[in-house]
């Protein structure tokens, strides 16, 4: 994790599909199971319109991969269920991955082709890993695609997640988590502010203002509770005077206030002139209510001080998955430790071919600095790319050597996504902003 606070993990084990483990059945008994292996992660094309993609997660499967153990409750529950034999049983009760992954680092971009991931070892030690990594990252890339095209709609005003209530409660803190790395700068989630280490806020609903007796009364026990730099919500009854009721209770002080309904571009521009003209010239304005990148752009020109956002954040904003797959693009072509890899691909039709080898990525930039293409290719790289390679070491011998705090993440999703040419912070569709180069 990346905050200091110990939290128990549970094993990630069962976070796989049973074909994983019927193949490592199959090979322990065909006797290739321990053949050296390389899987790449990459997807064969962005979501439909999507100019870029955003990898998160990786963080994430660094824990999940040094925690996934058959414990002795599951290996009780497979045995059970029948799931594999007494052989494969005994196997996976001593497994631990011991093998290499690189990969992009978390917050860079990618384009169609980008091995964004790359794991070697065993066979049997890989094939295991493929349903939780590509959970992962296609869950976490997503949220944190639709969550940099919110932010470049924000254009610098703050983003709140807000969406836990609206999805799976272990998915929120990804969600928020990934959110984070895309560009957003705080939750509502605590279990993220706990496990992650991101700025939490959160004042009241509007519940808070119809338990009690009047808005002015629920201002006032607010304001008591938690100072006159809270937020109060003012659309629960009348917007125009429970503006004048906050100003009142709180002060020209106040700290801001929450619209949550109506037409937001007009109730903005509303509620600015009013607390300005009650002295209020510094209470803030945050605006919800089921908001996407695109009802984020539309307010751009409104007195807008932040956007809290929920619904569309953690469904992807319509892409909840990225297509990522893992498939093994070499092997061994002997048992030993040191038999030479050979690629190998999938060559059948149907829009799933894929390329064999292992790859290396760079990104060219043109005489401005601006990325012109990713180029991906096997064997040597040109000395021109040598120092633009794109993947680093994430984990050595099974241990994590990339271990990173989520600031540096969101930092350099930040920094790689201003090395784009312009047209990637379009909210258009489109093709790709990179065209992706195999040499």
């Amino acid at each position: 994790m990346e905050l200091g606070l110990p939290v128990a993990v549970p094993s990630t084990a069962l976070f796989t599909d049973q074909y994983e483990l019927t193949m490592l059945q199959a090979a322990l008994r065909a006797g290739t199971a321990h053949r050296r292996t390389v899987f790449e992660v990459f997807t064969r094309r962005l979501p439909e319109g999507r100019r870029y993609g955003v990898l998160a997660g990786t963080g994430r499967v660094l824990d999940a991969v040094e925690n996934f153990r058959f414990d002795p409750p599951l290996l009780d529950y497979l045995r059970e269920a029948r799931v594999v034999d007494e052989p494969t049983l005994r196997w996976l009760a001593d497994y631990r991955f011991t093998g290499t992954v690189r990969g992009y680092p978390e917050g860079e971009v990618y384009f169609p082709g980008s091995p964004v991931l790359q794991v070697s070892g065993t066979f049997a030690e890989c094939v295991l890993l493929e349903t939780v990594i590509l959970s992962i990252l296609n869950h976490d890339s997503a949220i944190a695609a639709a969550a940099s095209r919110m932010d470049v709609a924000a254009a610098g005003r703050p983003l709140i997640e807000m969406g836990a209530r609206r999805t799976h409660e272990l998915a929120a803190v990804a969600a928020s988590r990934a959110a984070y790395v895309g560009g957003f700068s705080s939750t509502s989630d605590l279990a993220a502010g706990f496990r992650y280490g991101i700025p939490t806020v959160g004042t009241s609903a509007h519940a808070f203002t119809l338990l009690h007796d009047s808005e002015r009364d629920a201002f006032v026990a607010q304001v008591d509770a938690l100072g006159t730099g809270t937020t109060l919500l003012v659309d629960t009854y009348d917007v125009t005077e429970a503006v004048r009721t906050a100003v009142e209770v709180a002060g020209p002080g106040l700290g801001a206030v929450r619209i949550d309904s109506g037409d937001l571009l007009l109730v903005a521009h509303r509620v600015r002139r009013q607390l300005d003209e009650l002295g209020a010239r510094d209470t803030r304005i945050v605006v919800t209510s089921d908001l996407d990148e695109y009802a984020i752009a539309s307010l751009a020109a409104a007195p807008v001080d932040a956007y809290g956002v929920g619904t569309r954040l953690v469904t992807g904003s319509g892409h909840p998955t990225c297509s990522m797959v893992y498939k093994m693009v070499a092997r061994a072509t002997g048992d030993g430790p040191h038999a030479p890899l050979e690629p190998v691909a999938k060559k059948s039709s149907g829009g799933k071919l894929s390329i064999g080898g292992v790859k290396w990525a760079a990104r060219r930039p043109d005489a401005d600095g601006i990325a012109e293409a990713e180029v991906i290719g096997t064997g040597e790289v040109p000395p021109e790319l040598s120092g633009r390679l794109l993947s680093v070491d994430l984990m050595r011998e099974g241990r994590a050597v990339a271990r990173e705090r989520l600031d540096a993440a969101r930092d350099r999703h930040r920094a790689a996504r201003d090395l784009l040419p312009l047209s990637a912070t379009q909210l258009s569709q489109g093709e790709p902003v990179l065209r992706t180069e195999y040499i």
